[in-house]
């Protein structure tokens, strides 16, 4: 009986997860070379609807515009010669709010803004769907959980997050000031929602930024992203 009762409360706590996420999660693992990296992007056409070309560690960053939550219109290009990191997000998903909840985004955020990196948020939510905010309520999310990028971009029709092939929430992307693509990937090593992982964890994202900054190679320039599915639209 006592088993049947733990396994009630397992199956329980997962459902709930996936219901959270959509039934949508991705696991981390290396991706060491170009090979990698193309396969990676291939499986990202298969968990959305990317229509746009594999974005590849090396290569220049997909140029785009976008207008941000305060209706400042953004180019990736105005921002050439400085560093920028691109964070695709969505405040419902279990995955996002742990590294919220847990001050670890925020800190990054701050620690890498306080640089001189260009730090975009990226909401590709489609109307309607889990994560979709407007202008007000991204500020007002900005806001209460004391974040602190440059700016957030809306991406409702999806068109930056299908050009950038991002297929979780959170998936990053890191761009050198030469404008080509340094990392992309998973924020740490510890794919979990679990708030207490992120101090035993591996932040890919701070290591790959601090090899940016000082103008060497990343060592770990792609791994695969995990949480929420971005919830494109149609």
């Amino acid at each position: 009986m006592m088993k049947n009762q733990l396994l009630g409360i397992v199956v329980v706590g997962v459902t709930g997860v996936a219901a959270a996420c959509s039934g949508s999660a991705e696991h981390t693992s290396h991706l060491s070379d170009n090979h990698s990296q193309t396969a990676s992007a291939t499986q990202a056409t298969l968990a959305t609807p990317v229509a746009a070309a594999p974005v590849r560690v090396g290569q220049p960053a997909p140029s785009f515009t976008a207008v941000d939550s305060k209706g400042k219109r953004h180019q990736l290009s105005n921002f050439k010669g400085k560093t920028v990191i691109l964070e695709w997000t969505n405040h419902e998903c279990p995955y996002v709010r742990k590294h919220y909840e847990s001050g670890n985004m925020q800190k990054l955020q701050k620690q890498a803004t306080g640089k001189g990196v260009v730090w975009l948020s990226v909401v590709s939510s489609a109307p309607g769907q889990q994560g979709h905010v407007n202008g007000q309520k991204a500020n007002e999310l900005t806001k209460n959980r004391g974040a602190s990028p440059t700016a957030i971009l809306l991406d409702a029709d999806g068109k930056i997050g299908r050009l950038y092939s991002a297929r979780t929430t959170p998936h990053m992307f890191v761009v050198a000031p030469n404008s080509t693509l340094a990392y992309m990937g998973a924020i740490d090593s510890i794919s979990s929602f679990n708030k207490a992982d992120v101090a035993k964890a591996t932040n890919y994202v701070s290591v790959a930024l601090d090899s940016v900054l000082k103008g060497e190679k990343v060592d770990t320039p792609a791994t695969q992203p995990y949480g929420c599915t971005v919830k494109y639209g149609s």
